[in-house]
C-alpha cells in the first residue's frame, strides 16, 4: 500500500461526510454503497497549488481524502471519483460551477454557470451480472465475451500510454483498452488468447465493445446544454483535472 492511501486511512477521525455511490457498490469486493470522505483542508491547498505532477492531482486528493480502511482507491470506478470530486468541490468553494463558452453564431465569449448539486445520476439499462461482470455477443463476429468495467487507476494507465511511447510510434491506445475490458471470450480467460482476439477483432466489434461499456457505468450526468446570449443552444461537458479546482486560487 502506498504512502499516499495511507494517509487518508490514518485520517479516520477527521469530520468527513458519507457520499453515496452512483455504481451502489455492485462492482467492488466489500460492496460498500457509499464512502467517508473528508473535507478539503489548508494542507489540501498544496497540492491543488502545486505546479508539480499535474495529472496526479486528482488521484492524489482521492486517496487524502477517502477514510475506508478496507477500501482499494485503485479499484474505485471513473463514475463513482466523479461523484467524490463533485462532494470536495461542492463543500470546499460551493456548487457554482462557472465557465467560459464561445457563441457559435457571433464567435464571442459568453459566461454560464451549473449547478453540480442539481447533477442526475444516470444507472444504465444493462445490469451486471452476480460477477459484475457484463455479458453479450458480438455483432460482427458472433462471439460471447465477458466485460468488466475499469477502474480510475486503469484509465489513468490508459491516458499516460503516449508518454511510453517514442515518438512516431503507433500508440495501441484501442487494443490496450480492449485488452482491460474483456475478461473471457467463449470462456477463455487466457490473457494471452484475449491480446491475440483483440488484435484480430473487427472494428465493428471493436466499437460495439467500446460503446456498451461506455454505456453500461453508473454515473453523474455531466452533460448540459447551456443557453448563448445569440440565443443558440450550446452544448458542454464537466471535465476533471487540476483546473476544475484551480479557478479559486
Amino acid at each position: 500500500m502506498d504512502n499516499t492511501q495511507q494517509y487518508g486511512q490514518m485520517n479516520l477521525n477527521l469530520p468527513h461526510d458519507v457520499v453515496p455511490l452512483p455504481s451502489q457498490g455492485l462492482f467492488y469486493k466489500n460492496k460498500k454503497k457509499s464512502l467517508k470522505v473528508g473535507y478539503l483542508t489548508a494542507q489540501d491547498e498544496n497540492i491543488l497549488l502545486s505546479t508539480n505532477g499535474n495529472k496526479n492531482i486528482i488521484t492524489t486528493l482521492l486517496k487524502n481524502k477517502i477514510y475506508e480502511p478496507d477500501f482499494n482507491i485503485n479499484e474505485l470506478l471513473d463514475g463513482d471519483a466523479e461523484a467524490i470530486l463533485i462532494f470536495l468541490r461542492n463543500t470546499a468553494f460551493g456548487s457554482d460551477y462557472n465557465f467560459k463558452l464561445k457563441d457559435p453564431k457571433t464567435g464571442k465569449e459568453f459566461e454560464s454557470t451549473i449547478m453540480l448539486d442539481e447533477l442526475d445520476i444516470i444507472q444504465p439499462k444493462i445490469k451486471p451480472n452476480n460477477e459484475g461482470l457484463f455479458e453479450f455477443n458480438l455483432p460482427k463476429s458472433g462471439v460471447n465475451v465477458k466485460c468488466r468495467l475499469l477502474s480510475i487507476n486503469e484509465t489513468t494507465e490508459l491516458s499516460s500510454l503516449e508518454e511510453s511511447y517514442p515518438n512516431g510510434v503507433i500508440i495501441p491506445i484501442v487494443t490496450k483498452k480492449l485488452e482491460k475490458y474483456i475478461v473471457s471470450i467463449d470462456g477463455d480467460t487466457n490473457r494471452e488468447n484475449i491480446a491475440t482476439f483483440v488484435n484480430t477483432l473487427p472494428i465493428m466489434d471493436s466499437k460495439f465493445i467500446r460503446n456498451t461499456m461506455s454505456d453500461c457505468e453508473p454515473r453523474l450526468d455531466l452533460n448540459r446544454t447551456v443557453m448563448a446570449p445569440s440565443g443558440e443552444k450550446v452544448n458542454v461537458r464537466i471535465t476533471f483535472g487540476a483546473e476544475f479546482f484551480r479557478p479559486f486560487f
